[in-house]
């Protein structure tokens, strides 16, 4: 009885996300009356009277809202806006030195952010103008933005990862030194990709740069040095050991607070939208991942998740055929889903086979974190595409900007593969820290 009700609960799942039902409602709705139908209605309400409170006050989540205010506080406080002015003047004489400039600031702006969506949208406004303004070809331009924004996510601090260190009951320290490797490897890949492109098509990226030659290197500097001290006491402290990737949220967020206020640029409207935008965010979030973990109860209820593992087993599927199969169902949902709802409603099926088959969840986490963003910029929709073309909309149509990132998916394909068949990529900056 039990099974057949947790069988149609996931199967009505996906019939409610597919007529678009927000998933953090869809997720509660078939938790609730599935607990219900089996347990009656006293627990079903017991765990959506409980489950609120025993998400949220976890504290490792509370990094989220911190981490959350020092990317916003960074933002709204101009901490990153000379980080592609420093790039351009480091890359200047490098064929395509604008556009690995762009991928380059992506980076050092997701040390500070953990969202691709802001990465993306930040640096977009900044970095498409002026490449095409120095002769980059339009889709090109916003293709190279909108895949260099999902950097946000892998190079801590990143929300998705808290989210799912919170969830899978990992290291989020770990977590996110592991994915520190794998943001590297990617912004690399790009970098590659932009090379090949400015050696063999001028008319797609320009021999010579434009513009950057009347760029004063020590304002730059000047420009710069906020921010490279606050990436320098978050990724310091984390890897010393001197405190944790929570406490690193608080300090973070209280050193964003205190360079803003050096610079003189802390005022109470920048105090005011970091807040406010920190608060909507969380929320958004938070709900979602109510939702998962009442869905998550409900399956292990109802045995799917035990059903489910066992079939995994049963197949006798080695290494590279269960990672073959997990990549080709994320980048399916990638095409459909935003990150946090494709983590959140595959997590708890997921987690017992990689338990089974002795996976590490440091590295699960990394890997999947790579394919949650590898869906942002995967036609039909890439989240990231649609920022870009919301931001550069007068460069490129919604068509240019998938066409523009064609290249680079298939390097993400590229990392994808490489972190698969090379997993130390990921693992060997964490056994550093034991």
């Amino acid at each position: 009885m039990n099974l057949t009700v947790g069988l149609a609960g996931l199967a009505i799942l996906f019939v409610l996300l597919a007529l678009q039902v927000p998933i953090a409602i869809a997720m509660m709705a078939v938790a609730f009356v599935g607990v219900w139908i089996m347990l009656g209605l006293s627990p079903a309400i017991g765990v959506l009277a409980n489950t609120p409170y025993e998400f949220v006050a976890s504290w490792t989540l509370s990094a989220v809202p911190m981490f959350l205010l020092m990317g916003f506080i960074a933002y709204h406080g101009g901490l990153t806006s000379g980080l592609f002015d420093a790039a351009k003047v480091g890359l200047r004489k490098v064929p395509g030195g604008l556009g690995i400039a762009a991928i380059v600031a992506c980076s050092g702006f997701a040390s500070v952010c953990g969202s691709s969506l802001a990465t993306a949208a930040s640096l977009g406004r900044i970095a498409i103008p002026e490449m095409v303004r120095a002769g980059y070809k339009p889709s090109f331009a916003t293709g190279a933005l909108a895949a260099g924004g999902t950097i946000g996510a892998l190079i801590p601090p990143s929300i998705l990862m808290i989210i799912y260190g919170v969830f899978s009951e990992t290291s989020v320290t770990a977590v996110f030194v592991g994915g520190i490797a794998a943001g590297l490897l990617t912004a690399a890949s790009y970098i590659v990709v932009i090379l090949l492109i400015a050696w063999f098509r001028k008319d797609i990226i320009p021999a010579e740069a434009v513009g950057v030659a009347d760029l004063d290197g020590r304002q730059v500097l000047l420009n710069v040095w906020p921010i490279l001290v606050l990436i320098l006491l978050v990724f310091g402290g984390l890897f010393s050991g001197l405190f944790t990737a929570t406490e690193a949220g608080a300090v973070g967020a209280a050193g964003a607070i205190g360079l803003v206020a050096i610079t003189g640029r802390l005022k109470w409207s920048v105090l005011r939208q970091s807040i406010l935008e920190t608060l909507g965010t969380c929320a958004s979030l938070f709900i979602i991942g109510v939702g998962a973990v009442m869905f998550t109860r409900f399956l292990g209820l109802s045995g799917v998740a035990g059903l489910i593992s066992g079939a995994v087993q049963g197949f006798d599927l080695n290494y590279f055929q269960l990672m073959f199969v997990i990549v080709v169902i994320y980048l399916i949902l990638g095409m459909f889903m935003e990150p946090f709802g494709a983590m959140l409603v595959t997590l708890p099926v997921l987690l017992p086979v990689l338990h089974a088959q002795d996976i590490s969840l440091v590295w699960f986490g990394v890997f999947l974190v790579k394919l949650l963003e590898v869906g942002m910029i995967t036609p039909p929709l890439g989240m990231n595409v649609f920022v870009i073309r919301n931001v550069a909309g007068e460069y490129a149509s919604l068509t240019d900007v998938f066409r523009g990132v064609t290249l680079f998916l298939l390097a993400d394909l590229v990392v994808v593969t490489a972190l698969v068949v090379f997993p130390d990529i990921i693992l060997f900056l964490p056994a550093m820290l034991r």
